[in-house]
């Protein structure tokens, strides 16, 4: 990947393209799961965060590094391509854009069909959930076992594509590809979290059932995500010590230049 010289967008940039791209994300994903999953099923689903994602990236990459996910940022963080100080208004930013996103899906239920509205907040408004609230009924720990297993999956993915060794600009799609595989094999099991953002904007509209069950969708993710960020550098990348040249961040879009921890 060539060098740049250009400086780093100010932290309000990257705080906007970060809301903006997880509105993006949850209105795809979520959107697609309301509105049209009935007809295409769970692929229907896993496409449209997979495209979401994609487009996103290519859009904000190279202004936040496309995060759209508090457990990329967390991750993105333990494995140095991100400040710690840009953690929580990156949090932040992504839950705002978030619950903007599923309001507004709220906002579009109700002028739909009589009853539309009603069946979606009692289907759970695409929420997270184990047991009785999983798709197709999986228990708690099969629950937490997926959602560990690909949060950490997808971060392993995210910061090996964007390594300075990595093909220049295929970054987004190798992304938005894992993530839609990610979501073949998670939605039948807990609906397909790896995105704690995602889940608090669901949840808050799924009634008292999945924000009891919220606190799953929220620790795992993060704790795959830091698993990998801390991991990824001892099991992937050992660099001769005379030459740490790769040590420098890279932003998750795969641009370089991003600002160091």
């Amino acid at each position: 990947m060539a060098e740049t010289s250009e400086a780093p967008h100010s932290l309000i940039s990257r705080l906007i393209a970060e809301a903006f791209g997880t509105f993006l994300l949850v209105f795809g994903v979520i959107g697609t799961a309301l509105f049209t999953s009935s007809n295409t099923g769970i692929l229907g689903v896993a496409l449209a965060i997979g495209l979401t994602v994609v487009v996103g990236a290519y859009a904000f990459g190279p202004i936040s590094g496309a995060h759209f996910n508090p457990a990329v940022t967390l991750g993105a963080a333990a494995a140095g391509r991100l400040p710690w100080r840009d953690v929580v208004p990156y949090i932040i930013a992504q839950i705002v854009g978030g619950v903007v996103a599923s309001s507004l899906l709220l906002a579009i239920a109700a002028g739909g069909p009589k009853g539309f509205l009603d069946s979606v907040l009692k289907g759970g408004f695409a929420s997270n959930g184990f047991g009785d609230h999983s798709p197709a009924g999986f228990n708690l720990l099969s629950v937490i076992l997926v959602e560990f297993i690909l949060t950490a999956f997808f971060l392993w993915v995210i910061l090996g594509v964007t390594h300075r060794k990595a093909a220049a600009g295929f970054a987004p799609l190798a992304i938005g590809l894992a993530l839609t595989l990610i979501h073949l094999i998670a939605i039948p099991v807990s609906n397909a979290s790896v995105n704690p953002a995602r889940s608090i904007a669901t949840a808050i509209f799924g009634g008292p059932a999945a924000l009891g069950q919220l606190w799953v969708f929220i620790l795992v993710p993060i704790l795959g995500a830091l698993v990998a960020g801390f991991t990824y550098r001892a099991l992937f990348d050992r660099a001769p010590l005379a030459d740490e040249s790769y040590l420098k961040p890279l932003d998750l879009a795969g641009n370089e230049g991003a600002p160091k921890a």
